[in-house]
């Protein structure tokens, strides 16, 4: 009983959290899972089920907001959708299957523990190219790793100046969506098995997704509570990187 309240509570954390930053936040619930010990069929799809409705409640508030841009997010999605399909088809090696997440969960630690991004400076012109080629990448690992691909799509953005924090928000929010919809099909191909406890995590991921989409699109999200989840995602990688 303990355990469930302890892994409800987390799981809301998570999601509110990642929802702040326009992130789905699979590579938290994936952590949270194997922290738990779900079973490994179970964490990749039930990762990106959670994915698919906190992404879609975090891009209607951004883009209510104003903040989506068309321009900004095609390029990638083009590539990365079909990619993503075919990344959920590839079953991966357990052990390379947990190095990959582990090193995956360093880049919610550094985005969520405080990474400043210059805001100033003039936004540049986004390489159609660079774009197609990134979108393709994020894709393939998405759908093979179980993530919508927005913690890696988002600091890239910002490094590169093609877009401010809000429109990279929105942009990311629905990238992760069509990403964990796309990856989610290439598994059902092979067989889907979700988590028993798949309708009350939905539900939990909800109201996460609704109270950290609220506060990141209009008002100031928790700082301590951001930084609390990095320490908590850095544990888990260590965790899997050399348990």
């Amino acid at each position: 009983m303990y355990t469930e309240i302890i892994f409800y509570s987390l799981l809301f954390l998570v999601a509110m959290l990642y929802a702040s930053v326009g992130h789905g936040g699979a590579s938290g619930y994936l952590a949270l899972m194997a922290f738990f010990s779900f079973v490994p069929e179970t964490m990749r799809p039930t990762a990106l089920m959670l994915n698919i409705f906190v992404s879609l409640i975090a891009f209607i508030q951004y883009y209510r907001g104003g903040h989506f841009r068309w321009q900004l997010f095609w390029p990638f999605a083009i590539t990365s959708i079909p990619a993503a399909f075919i990344g959920g088809l590839i079953t991966v090696d357990a052990h390379l299957y947990k190095i990959t997440l582990g090193i995956l969960l360093l880049f919610p630690v550094v985005r969520l523990g405080g990474l400043k991004f210059n805001e100033e400076k003039n936004i540049t012109q986004q390489n159609l190219v660079a774009s197609m080629l990134i979108g393709a990448s994020i894709g393939l690992l998405s759908g093979m790793i179980g993530i919508g691909g927005g913690i890696i799509l988002s600091p890239i953005i910002l490094l590169l100046h093609w877009g401010n924090m809000k429109q990279t928000a929105a942009v990311s929010a629905i990238f992760i969506l069509v990403n964990s919809l796309s990856g989610l099909a290439g598994i059902f191909i092979h067989q889907l098995h979700f988590s028993n406890e798949m309708a009350w995590m939905i539900g939990v991921a909800i109201a996460g997704g609704l109270t950290g989409s609220y506060f990141g699109s209009i008002k100031v999200g928790g700082e301590v509570l951001k930084k609390i989840l990095a320490v908590v995602l850095l544990i888990a990688s260590i965790k899997l990187l050399f348990t």
